[in-house]
């Protein structure tokens, strides 16, 4: 049943861009969906998918942008464990128990909307929501306006940049508190710490470099920061169509918080070979 579950939700990413396309009519919104799944069982198991959806429209005035992400991984994980000594005096030993648990759970969605002021500048508006289970912080979302410019547009390069001011929302992971008083001992975690929301200042650069009609690389940075934590995220694509719509995407992320609690690695990474559906 789960497989089938992980199996339909990459169909439907897959398919949402068509019937995105069918409903306009017009023509002029263009995107991808993007999808990657692996399932095992047997010895160990684990369920990984990851998916994403993009969508965009430019017309003579305004320029849309609008994207939706998801990651969710299962699989079988070790705990070890201290087993106190049965007699006084006694050596303890060292206990280990498997369950299969969520590794991963991350939704990412985001919208902007640019006003042109000439063919290379515009005023932009965006928006970001980020939820993520086994990152330093549970939810962060960002309003911001800005500046953006295209530096480059051609048949082989595109560059652009936006920076601006924003406000910012996160919330921090709730700590765990581990029970020793039983075997094997029991996390759990401990009260919501308060949210945390300042002025943020937003940066984000997007490249594009068309090796040839068939090959092209994606990089996107975006930054959002301010005194007290800089989130920084790079989305590294490489992308080979295989026919006017189908594609393989080799991708690499990289996200990192400056500021995060203690015992919390500041920087995740994720590889991805994703099928793409282009339209």
């Amino acid at each position: 049943m789960k497989q089938t579950i992980l199996a339909s939700a990459v169909a439907l990413v897959l398919s949402v861009g068509t019937a995105w396309a069918a409903d306009t009519g017009d023509g002029s919104w263009h995107g991808s969906g993007e999808a990657g799944l692996a399932v095992a069982s047997g010895n160990a198991k684990s369920q990984n998918l990851n998916a994403k959806l993009t969508l965009k429209k430019e017309d003579e005035q305004w320029k849309y942008d609008f994207f939706l992400e998801a990651q969710r991984n299962k699989a079988d994980v070790k705990t070890s464990y201290v087993i106190p000594p049965s007699t006084p005096g006694g050596a303890p030993t060292i206990g280990t128990s498997t369950s299969y648990e969520l590794t991963a759970n991350r939704y990412n969605a985001g919208a902007s909307a640019g006003y042109k002021l000439d063919e290379r500048s515009y005023i932009v508006g965006a928006l970001r929501y980020e939820h993520d289970s086994f990152a330093p912080y549970t939810y962060q979302y960002t309003a911001s306006v800005g500046y953006g410019y295209q530096l480059l547009k051609n048949a082989s390069d595109e560059l652009s940049f936006e920076a601006g001011p924003g406000y910012k929302v996160i919330q921090p992971i709730a700590p765990s508190l581990t029970d020793n008083s039983v075997t094997p001992p029991v996390v759990t975690k401990g009260p919501k710490p308060d949210s945390e929301s300042g002025v943020v200042l937003r940066g984000l650069a997007n490249y594009k470099h068309n090796f040839n009609d068939t090959t092209s690389l994606v990089n996107t940075l975006l930054v959002e920061g301010n005194g007290d934590n800089t989130y920084l995220q790079n989305d590294l694509g490489l992308q080979v169509k295989m026919s006017d719509r189908l594609a393989l995407k080799a991708g690499y992320q990289v996200r990192h918080n400056t500021d995060v609690a203690f015992g919390t690695k500041k920087t995740d990474q994720l590889l991805t070979t994703n099928l793409v559906y282009g339209f």
